[in-house]
């Protein structure tokens, strides 16, 4: 028998729009036979040769880069291509101090972002995690412990509660077998499980005859017979996805290059034409080549690289302090540019706990329970009234978490302060409602003697025990609500104990269900188990428990603030629809049935290619019951309709998702491949980080752009003062070596200073940019023209005047460079804010700011009284009478921009 004679390929149904064998529709007999397997299992000859087949039961790593990739990486970069070809060109012309202060540039920048990014991709590694597990297998009728990574196709594998399932199997033998497949599904409760086939075309999550790799058995025991190992398991296919999958680039880092381009086409058209007309003018080449260097030199702004690094460096650390951790530098300002937040529902919108919130009483009493989660805390209270319970009443409800603990198969109980469970999620939030009514469910069970028990199984759809009751049995069922009525011949009321109204019930039942809530019936009274075999139960309905896995309790206010701001939430889930509504109009997501879809309607609706996928999605907040593949195909749909997608999520069913989205933000108590994948990770599990999160990305990238805009409208100013010198026919007013003083020394302390500056207030309640907006917009470009013209034409006004006084060229460009020099001391205060007066901004929101400022004007000071940074920059010593003149000439430029913003906040009001 060899491997290759397998129908392990046999086309069966379409799934994702390829081919795959339908494993949950074939019988056991036919699964068998496909797999050329037994019930007894393998031979050690068939092991082996299926090994050399289809491989270790292991996932493909991808090999995170090594120190010199990364390192290099931070060289990929237009702006940097830019600055070396200047550095070159100093080389060339032996400006050595010139080409010295642009590599050390370089080489700063590239130190800074390798320091960042050493940590980085290993989606694929972190899945190997869910598979080194053992395993044991049924081979020629022997049970076997090996590791997980030898299973191969058509091994019988065998699991019980505590498990993690080591690949994709097909039940053939279950018993009360429940799975947790929350990573995989998203689906907050464990799924029971059969062996019966089903319709060929469910979605993973409903595919109740199969178990998957990496999920974790909570109860029962099973067998099945081994479908699919490593890269083939569903686990397999989502690791393969991210390994190709290409992610989004970060907003910054598009408006950046975009930016670098065009300042790349603005200093050659600049230098190529001012060269000519030079080179016409009868100056020697040498001289032109200075031209073209000192040109360029003011021209690019090389301390933008170093201090967006730094702006981005500090936003990252304020974030940590707010529980997000940044992953890449330039993923700190995309949270701020999101338009839209994709959040998964379970783990991250919700405890991921059951808990009961609601009882309700045969008669129609409704009772309401606070708090959420796996312990005491929270309180009893009749809904809509203020009245405290009746006595009547309570006792009722003590009587249903009396009967609900003892027909309970978990446990719940307080170690160290905290509170610690095993066993299913519905059985454990019974027990919590136990302790919230003062009942110590481990006491009363030692208390009462245990006759007999009746675990859930889904055929039957109900649990059930025995317990001595006054000498007598009592027998206490609890489950599905039409199954427990079948048992049932009345119902406790207030009045006592009355004739079932059956059908009022399964209308309350039913409500409840519309709601999200998952439904419990609880009835007891005088019986065995053998009544309820025998069909011969004579129960007495004790009331209705309603299910939910409820809102964090930060989550709503969290979601308000994100609506506030103008980012669109949409919960997207592997959860029942009613259930994703239900906690979707809680939290002001969605309003009715109309705006949730589902994954079944999706798939009925085509290739996510068609214009009719993406009209289908465009106006949906809510979407249930989708798989992995489909929670991608939404997340790149939204970004092709112009959206900037935040995808939060924490299982391996989130990767994909968050690998393609523009920005990923996983949980903290997550998986590993979610953490890895994701650009940013919330410690706290807390959706208000996130939103925190967006909020310092918009403080980032404020202070980008005035960092931006400090740095550009200074060198746009040096462009204009020479090229309007050179076009006048006077002398270049500023040699290479004092433009690389000005904007590395002097002005690269300030824009370094400034990327300190604190957040403005105010700003989540402004919309997010278009994600088509470059980094220049109308309101940038006008502070730049009217700062840098202003700086400029005053410059070459006093360029103009020495020259003409007969002042030796060296010393007028000593006046020059102090009187630039102090221009961009007032213009560091312009660009504290784009609207606010720099008078109204105190300095305690920047003292690093104001130290810069101090610094770098005792810097220049300094350059001009000791001899080394005379012969340097060609400096001499200026009198206080020079210095106060020069001070008062360039204060224009903070008074024309005060009047700039003058007018444009009189604008607004209009």
């Amino acid at each position: 028998m060899r491997p290759e004679d397998l129908d392990i390929n046999r086309i069966e149904f379409t799934e994702g729009g390829k081919k795959v064998i339908a494993w949950h529709a074939e019988p056991l007999e036919v699964v068998f036979r496909k797999l050329q397997s037994l019930p007894d299992g393998l031979s050690e000859e068939q092991v082996a040769e299926r090994l050399r087949e289809f491989g270790r039961n292991t996932l493909p790593a991808k090999e995170p880069p090594t120190l010199l990739q990364v390192f290099l990486h931070q060289f990929a970069s237009p702006l940097i291509y830019i600055l070396l070809i200047a550095g070159v060109v100093a080389l060339l012309m032996q400006d050595y101090k010139d080409a010295v202060f642009i590599f050390a540039v370089i080489l700063l920048n590239a130190v800074i972002g390798t320091v960042q990014e050493w940590r980085a991709e290993q989606s694929a590694h972190a899945l190997q995690v869910l598979l080194k597990i053992k395993a044991r297998v049924r081979r020629r009728g022997r049970i076997l412990t090996v590791p997980a990574e030898e299973i191969v196709p058509g091994d019988i594998l065998l699991v019980e509660s505590g498990d993690k399932v080591a690949a994709d199997m097909r039940l053939i033998q279950v018993n009360n077998l429940r799975i947790d497949e929350s990573f995989l599904t998203g689906e907050s409760l464990a799924v029971e499980k059969s062996e019966k086939p089903l319709p060929a075309d469910l979605p993973v999550s409903d595919r109740r005859n199969m178990a998957y790799a990496g999920s974790t058995v909570m109860s029962g025991r099973g067998v099945g017979v081994v479908v699919a190992t490593g890269p083939y398991t569903e686990v397999g296919k989502i690791a393969k996805t991210i390994s190709e999958e290409e992610g989004a680039k970060p907003p910054l880092v598009i408006r950046m290059e975009k930016f670098a381009r065009q300042i790349a086409l603005i200093v050659l058209g600049f230098t190529a034409i001012l060269g000519m007309i030079q080179f016409a003018r009868g100056e020697a080449l040498s001289d032109v080549f200075i031209l073209v260097v000192a040109m360029a030199v003011s021209a690019i702004p090389e301390g933008l690289p170093v201090a967006m690094t730094v702006a981005l460096s500090l936003a990252t650390s304020r974030m940590a302090r707010r529980n997000v951790i940044v992953r890449r530098l330039t993923a700190v300002e995309s949270l701020g540019s999101c338009t839209l937040i994709a959040s998964d529902k379970t783990g991250t919108l919700t405890v991921n706990q059951q808990t009961v919130k609601q009882i309700v009483l045969p008669e129609g009493t409704l009772i309401e329970i606070s708090g959420q989660g796996y312990n005491d805390e929270g309180e009893v209270r009749l809904a809509g009234e203020e009245g405290e319970i009746t006595p009547e009443i309570q006792g009722r409800l003590l009587s249903i978490a009396r009967e609900s603990a003892l027909c309970n198969e978990a446990t719940l109980e307080k170690e160290d302060g905290k509170w610690q469970h095993t066993g299913d999620a519905m059985d454990v939030a019974l027990l919590a409602l136990g302790y919230k009514l003062n009942i110590d469910p481990s006491t009363l069970r030692r208390q009462v003697r245990i006759l007999d028990e009746a675990p859930f199984e889904s055929e039957k759809r109900y649990a059930a025990v025995v317990y001595e009751n006054a000498g007598a049995p009592r027998l206490v069922v609890k489950g599905a609500v039409e199954t427990v009525l079948h048992f049932c011949a009345r119902m406790m009321t207030a009045q006592g104990e009355e004739p079932l109204d059956r059908d009022k019930i399964l209308q309350l039942a039913h409500q409840k269900a519309e709601n999200g809530y998952r439904v419990l019936a609880l009835a007891a009274g005088g019986g065995t188990l053998e009544d309820l075999e025998n069909d011969q139960a004579d129960l007495t309905l004790l009331g209705l428990l309603g299910f939910i896995d409820p809102l964090r309790p930060e989550v709503k206010e969290a979601v308000q603030t994100a609506q506030m701001a103008g980012i669109k939430v949409v919960m997207i889930t592997g959860d029942h629809p009613a259930t994703a509504l239900a906690i979707a109009r809680e939290l002001g997501i969605a309003e009715s049935s109309a705006d949730v879809i589902t994954g079944k309607e999706l798939g009925e609706i085509g290739s996510p290619e068609i214009p009719e996928f993406y009209e289908g999605i465009k106006h949906k907040t809510v979407f249930a019951r989708v798989t992995p593949d489909q929670k991608l195909q939404i997340v790149d749909a939204l970004i092709r309709l112009g959206e900037f997608v935040a995808v939060t999520g924490d299982g391996v069913n989130d990767a994909p998702a968050l690998k393609k989205a523009n920005i990923g933000v996983a949980m903290g108590s997550g998986t590993d491949i979610a953490k890895d994948t994701a650009s940013m990770i919330v410690t706290d599990d807390n959706f208000a980080s996130i939103v925190a999160g967006v909020e310092e990305g918009r403080f980032a990238y404020a202070n980008v752009r005035k960092v931006t805009l400090l740095l550009i409208s200074t060198g746009f100013a040096e462009l204009v003062l020479l090229a309007l010198a050179i076009l006048l026919q006077f002398p270049v007013p500023l040699i290479p070596v004092q433009i690389l003083w000005l904007n590395l020394v002097t002005n690269g302390i300030q824009d370094v200073a400034l990327a300190f500056e604190a957040g403005e207030p105010g700003v989540m309640r402004h919309p997010p940019r278009k994600p088509s907006e470059g980094i220049f917009n109308r309101k940038m470009i006008e502070q730049l023209l009217i700062s840098g013209l202003t700086m400029a034409l005053v410059c070459l006004a006093v360029w103009v005047f020495l020259v003409r006084q007969g002042y030796a060229e060296d010393t007028a460009r000593n006046i020059l460079l102090a009187l630039l020099v102090l221009m961009q001391f007032y213009h560091v205060l312009n660009c504290r804010s784009e609207e606010v007066s720099a008078f109204k901004i105190p300095f305690s929101r920047n003292r690093v700011l104001a130290i810069g400022m101090l610094v770098a004007l005792g810097l220049h000071i300094l350059a001009t009284e000791v001899p080394f940074l005379q012969s340097l920059l060609r400096t001499e010593s200026l009198t206080w009478q020079t210095w106060l003149i020069l001070f008062a000439l360039a204060s224009v430029v903070l008074v024309v921009m005060e009047i700039y913003k003058a007018i444009q906040k009189r604008r607004a009001l209009i």
